[in-house]
């Protein structure tokens, strides 16, 4: 079929719509079609970060960050903490005097792993009472490999919060009022001879939940 028999076939039947016309830039001289946008593409997840990941922020050991918790039951008043990464211990065994009245006084690591704690002051900036612990929120990163508190981790966890709590340190484990402050204490497994370089920290209650990995903030570790 000849260009211009087509064209006799549109000018008879008269009915084809604008935009019908309009998905081809080869007839005739009208104006070509836009071309289609380019794909805007993410820019690379920075290491320790979850893929895909929102970076909300990146400070070092020991700067001060405010986090706002987003959750669906929470959007009207949520939960508001200031974090400070204070210390990153790793040994193979825990504080001796911390595991004493632990049911386990005497854990030891995965093999070829490490113990590592982590130590988080957090204040609750926020405008009613409320907890946090490092369990499913906070993982502890070796490059881009990142590692995240099992059962038994979080159970070490609770430890040290105990242990810390019976000499009345206030911890948010167990609840802070607003403008109150205390340690936040974390534990991990890394394979032996390694150094942690990152640590995540999640702005949801969860590094992923159901609506998929969350926004958070990189902490850069200081070498000791």
């Amino acid at each position: 079929m000849t260009r211009a028999y087509q064209y006799g076939i549109l000018a008879a039947v008269g009915l084809l719509t604008a935009s019908g016309c309009s998905t081809s830039s080869s007839l005739g001289t009208g104006t070509p079609a836009a071309a289609p946008a380019a794909v805007q593409t993410s820019p690379t997840t920075p290491a320790g970060a979850p893929p895909g990941a929102a970076v909300l922020g990146t400070p070092r050991q020991g700067e001060p960050f405010d986090v706002t918790i987003t959750s669906s039951d929470s959007t009207a008043d949520p939960d508001r903490w200031r974090f400070t990464v204070q210390k990153v211990a790793c040994s193979e065994s825990l504080d001796p005097a911390v595991m004493a009245d632990a049911s386990d006084p005497s854990p030891a690591p995965e093999p070829g792993k490490q113990f590592c704690v982590v130590t988080i002051q957090v204040e609750n900036i926020g405008k009613k009472q409320a907890s946090w612990d490092t369990s499913s929120t906070v993982s502890l990163n070796v490059g881009d490999t990142r590692y995240t508190q099992s059962q038994a981790d979080d159970d070490y966890a609770s430890d040290y919060a105990q242990h810390w709590h019976k000499d009345n340190v206030t911890v948010p484990m167990f609840g802070l009022n607003p403008r109150s402050r205390g340690p936040a204490p974390g534990v991990f497994q890394i394979p032996e001879n390694e150094q942690p370089t990152s640590i995540w920290i999640t702005s949801s209650t969860a590094i992923e939940t159901i609506n998929g990995v969350e926004p958070g903030y990189l902490v850069t570790l200081t070498r000791e």
